[in-house]
C-alpha cells in the first residue's frame, strides 16, 4: 500500500511538472526568424537588433511577471486579452507589446513584398475593392495613428476583413478593443521601429513596409481565421 501510494505521489508529480512546463511554453521567448540584417534595406539591423533583444525582451519579461503577480500563467495571451479590462495595465501593456511584437516578426522576412495570392487576394479585392485600395487604407491608419500604436489587418467574426490602429500595445484581440477580431497583419509605428533609419519620416517607413511582408504567412494566418 505504501509502495502504491508513493508510486502515485511520483507520478502526480510528473504530471505537474509537465503541466507547468506546458503552461511556461505560453509565453515563451520566441527566437527572431531572420538575422538582424535580413531585412535591409527598409529596416536597418541596428535598428531590428535593438527592437528585438531591447524592447521586445523587455515586454517578454515584464509580462511574464505580470502574469505571475495575477497568477494567469495557466491562460492562453488569447484568453487574458479577452477580459484584458479586468487586468492591471502592467497585463494589458506588456502582454499586448509581447503578443504584437511576436505576431510582427512572423509577418516580416527576407525575400518578400509582393501581393498576396489565391484566397486571401481574392477576399481583400472583395472586401477593400482593389489590392491597391487596401494598401492605401492600410497605409493610412499607419499614419495617421496618433503618437505609439499599430496598423492592422483583421478578420472580423463573419469573416469580413477590416483595417483598424490601435494606441500603445492595445490591440483587436482584446475586450476594450473598438473594433474586435484575429489579426493576419501589422505594422509597428512606434518609434523605436523606425526612427533610427527613417527619423521623424513615418510614410517613409510604412510605404517601405510592404518590400518586407511575407504574405504566404498573412494567408496562413487568414486561412486559420476563417476555419
Amino acid at each position: 500500500m505504501r509502495k502504491e501510494i508513493i508510486l502515485l505521489s511520483i507520478i502526480t508529480g510528473l504530471l505537474i511538472t509537465i503541466n507547468n512546463k506546458t503552461m511556461a511554453q505560453e509565453f515563451v521567448f520566441p527566437d527572431l526568424p531572420y538575422a538582424y540584417d535580413a531585412l535591409e534595406p527598409y529596416i536597418d539591423a541596428q535598428t531590428m537588433e535593438i527592437h528585438y533583444s531591447k524592447h521586445y525582451k523587455a515586454y517578454h519579461t515584464n509580462f511574464v511577471k505580470a502574469a505571475e503577480d495575477n497568477n494567469i500563467t495557466d491562460k492562453s495571451v488569447e484568453d487574458i486579452f479577452s477580459k484584458i479590462s479586468t487586468y492591471p495595465a502592467a497585463v494589458r501593456n506588456n502582454g499586448g507589446g509581447y503578443y504584437n511584437h511576436m505576431l510582427f516578426w512572423q509577418i516580416m522576412g527576407p525575400k518578400a513584398g509582393g501581393e498576396p495570392t489565391g484566397k486571401l487576394l481574392e477576399k481583400i479585392i472583395s472586401d477593400f475593392g482593389s489590392f491597391e485600395n487596401f494598401k492605401t487604407e492600410f497605409e493610412n491608419a499607419a499614419k495617421t495613428q496618433f503618437g505609439s500604436g499599430w496598423a492592422w489587418l483583421v478578420v472580423d467574426a463573419q469573416g469580413k476583413l477590416f483595417v483598424t490602429n490601435t494606441p500603445n500595445q492595445d490591440n483587436p484581440l482584446m475586450d476594450i478593443a473598438p473594433k474586435k477580431g484575429t489579426p493576419i497583419l501589422l505594422l509597428d509605428v512606434w518609434e523605436h521601429a523606425y526612427y533610427l533609419k527613417y527619423q521623424n519620416r513615418r510614410p517613409d517607413y510604412v510605404s517601405s513596409f510592404w518590400n518586407v511582408v511575407n504574405w504566404n504567412k498573412v494567408s496562413d494566418l487568414y486561412l486559420k481565421a476563417i476555419k
